[in-house]
């Protein structure tokens, strides 16, 4: 059985950057990886969607979860990415994950072949059986094209192993559902990052957020005054950030976010195929977002 694992605080949803070739831009994954944590991010998530893990070979999906794990170097928990629509092709790279030293993983719920919930549960399960690391269950029926229940992710919850879920389904109902009757030792972590503020107040612990790209800082000390329960105080902050987390999905998940840290002068503006780079409109706007932060022109 996996070891205790558990979470409170802002885990990022780190962006695979990329050369204008389309290569994997390990210096500048590195240069990123140490921005998260020197500016106070409690986790770091490699290889999510927002890593474009769907257009990440297996051997590019190994290496970025090796380079990260690598210049993490044990400073905060590496949580890795390591879903799949596959059970077998699930347990490989979590396998890997286990491995090479990662904390957990972060598993999607299977996309496009749409599992019933006795689905999702011998999914998870088999996944928990086979390899001993802590599982934070992934729920994005946005993009999976189907949703995990509140009941069953209470009945995941009860698996050994399974540690906790980053919920995206944006039903708030049902995430309090959830927080009301789950286990105390598992963690629910927001997958909106508009929904953190709300969230946490109803008792979830904490996010894995786009956002944290580009305002580590600002959003780690967003979220530990929700952990402290200094609400006023976060309210300012979620104001502040609104934008830039709208602006985010101004177009699908990771184009602005990479467009950003481009004019940031963090990385190159490529995104892989079937992403485009964003349409001008949005990048007048996105731009104009950042600017108002006064975040053009910071570097690594």
């Amino acid at each position: 059985m996996s070891s205790q694992f558990s979470f409170r605080g802002v885990a990022t949803a780190l962006v695979t950057p990329m050369l204008p070739s389309g290569d994997i831009d390990e210096p500048a994954l590195r240069r990123l990886v140490d921005y998260q944590i020197t500016n106070g991010v409690h986790a770091v998530v490699p290889c999510g969607t927002t890593g474009e893990s769907a257009t990440l070979n297996h051997a590019e999906h190994h290496h970025v979860m090796d380079v990260v794990v690598s210049q993490t170097a044990g400073r905060v928990p590496v949580i890795i990415g390591a879903g799949s629509n596959a059970t077998r092709e699930a347990i490989s790279l979590t396998q890997h994950a286990r491995a090479i030293g990662a904390g957990a993983v972060l598993s999607i719920a299977p996309y496009y072949n749409k599992p019933t919930q006795q689905g999702f549960i011998e999914h998870y399960a088999a996944i928990a059986a086979a390899v001993d690391i802590p599982i934070i269950v992934y729920n994005v029926p946005g993009r999976t094209g189907s949703n995990i229940s509140a009941q069953t992710t209470l009945h995941l919850a009860e698996i050994p192993g399974i540690a906790g879920i980053k919920e995206a389904s944006g039903n708030v109902a049902q995430i309090m559902e959830i927080l009301r009757s789950k286990p105390k030792d598992f963690f629910v972590l927001s997958g909106d990052d508009a929904l953190t503020l709300p969230l946490m107040a109803l008792g979830a612990d904490g996010a894995i957020s786009v956002v944290a790209n580009e305002v580590p800082r600002l959003f780690s000390t967003f979220v530990n005054l929700c952990l402290e329960e200094k609400f006023s105080e976060a309210r300012f902050i979620h104001a502040e950030l609104l934008p830039l987390m709208n602006a985010n999905f101004l177009e699908s998940n990771p184009i602005p976010v990479k467009c950003a840290l481009s004019m940031m002068g963090m990385i190159h503006d490529v995104a892989r195929l079937p992403l485009t780079r964003m349409a001008s409109e949005h990048r007048f706007e996105l731009r104009r977002v950042l600017e108002e932060l006064q975040l053009i022109g910071v570097t690594l």
